[in-house]
């Protein structure tokens, strides 16, 4: 979590920075921009996670080929070492109700499945998220449109796909588990 909000805060200084630097807008707006805009996409965010966790688990089985991860994208993730960097990524599942951050109960077949489950429901929320977060774009007036709010859904999407690789990464895993539970 320290990490993400590191990110965040030096993202919105960085941001403010040189949009007052280059007189985009008087300070006090420059700011104010960078904290709504900020503001929105954690608000956007979970929204979309509210509703994404309030719909039925039946809406995305283990067997979804939606979710399914190739083994083109396996190697993909590899190569892009996830393996070592993905217990970095924040983890909001628990306040959802289930957390993904390690496996509690490795032995129940029903919660490796509720796990993959989650997993589905994780990566559909950070997908909507890449392109909502590019919606206060719409509302933000003249070039702050571009200089604010544009990169401060770069730095969203981003921060979401992050997750979004971590998610899929571990959901091969889960499932390789739970076919040889399911086969013993």
């Amino acid at each position: 979590m320290k990490l993400y909000l590191s990110v965040i805060g030096i993202a919105m200084l960085i941001i403010s920075i040189i949009n007052i630097t280059l007189n985009t807008a008087s300070w006090y707006y420059v700011i104010t921009l960078v904290v709504v805009c900020t503001a929105l996409q954690f608000a956007l965010d979970g929204s979309i996670a509210i509703i994404i966790n309030k719909m039925p688990d039946r809406l995305f089985p283990v067997d979804d080929p939606k979710y399914h991860v190739s083994d083109t994208e396996e190697k993909l993730y590899k190569k892009l070492k996830v393996r070592s960097w993905k217990d970095k990524v924040w983890e909001l599942g628990g306040l959802g109700g289930f957390s993904k951050k390690k496996l509690a109960e490795p032995d129940s077949a029903e919660y490796i499945e509720k796990f993959i489950i989650e997993c589905n429901k994780g990566v559909l929320t950070h997908r909507l998220s890449y392109p909502i977060g590019f919606l206060p774009m719409l509302f933000i007036p003249n070039v702050c449109a571009f200089s604010i709010a544009l990169p401060v859904a770069v730095v969203n999407l981003f921060l979401n796909v992050l997750p979004t690789l971590a998610l899929r990464y571990n959901t091969p895993k889960l499932k390789r588990i739970l076919k040889r539970m399911n086969r013993s």
